[in-house]
C-alpha cells in the first residue's frame, strides 16, 4: 500500500469512555463540518487542538495551533498524542480532532489543501470502526480495526463511507 501505512495499535476504550461521559464536547465548534461545501458535513467533531480562530480565519495556511478545552477535559488523549509523536520522531504538533461519522454518513471525496496539509503528516487512530466503514485513499481501501493507527496520504483524493453497525470515531493527529 502506498497511501496508507499501519503504525501500530492502542487500546481505545479509556478515551472512548471519557468521550461517552462528556457528550457536550461534540460540535462545540463546527468550523470543519458546517462551512459551505464541506466534505465533512455528515460528521461531528471535538476539536482538541486547532487553529486559533480568534487570531486567524485562514485555517488552510495557518500552521499554528492551540489547545482547546477538550485537551484538558480528555486527559486520556495526551499519552496517545505524545507516544505517537515520539514514535514518528515528530518535532511539531498540529491539529488534533476527534471526528464521528454516523451510520450511513459519508466524508465526500476531497483532497486536503493549503500549507497546513502540505506541512504536517496526518495520522488516524481508529477509536471505533466496524466492518462496513470503508476508508478510500486514491485507489486503495481499508477497513481498520478499533485501535489501529495509520498514516495516510491526505494530499490525494480520499473519502469515507460508514455502512457499518455503529458510529465510526477517529482521532486525527497532524505531526511535522
Amino acid at each position: 500500500m502506498r497511501n496508507f501505512f499501519k503504525i501500530g495499535e492502542i487500546n481505545p476504550k479509556p478515551l472512548l469512555l471519557s468521550i461517552l461521559k462528556q457528550p457536550e464536547l461534540w460540535d462545540s465548534n463546527t468550523i470543519r463540518t458546517k462551512h459551505e461545501g464541506s466534505a465533512h458535513k455528515d460528521a461531528s467533531d471535538i476539536l482538541i487542538r486547532f487553529n486559533d480562530l480568534e487570531k486567524s480565519i485562514d485555517i488552510l495556511d495557518d500552521l499554528d495551533n492551540i489547545n482547546y478545552p477538550a485537551f484538558n477535559l480528555l486527559p486520556q488523549i495526551r499519552p496517545l498524542i505524545f507516544d505517537l509523536m515520539r514514535f514518528v520522531e515528530g518535532e511539531r504538533l498540529g491539529r488534533v480532532v476527534i471526528t464521528r461519522l454516523p451510520i450511513g454518513g459519508k466524508i465526500l471525496p476531497h483532497k486536503d489543501e493549503g500549507k497546513s496539509a502540505e506541512y504536517y503528516k496526518r495520522y488516524h487512530i481508529f477509536l471505533q470502526n466496524y466492518e462496513g466503514a470503508i476508508f478510500r485513499c486514491g485507489n486503495e481501501v481499508i477497513c481498520p480495526n478499533a485501535g489501529d493507527i495509520y498514516w495516510f496520504n491526505n494530499l490525494i483524493e480520499h473519502e469515507i463511507i460508514n455502512n457499518s453497525i455503529d458510529d465510526r470515531i477517529t482521532l486525527i493527529i497532524d505531526i511535522k
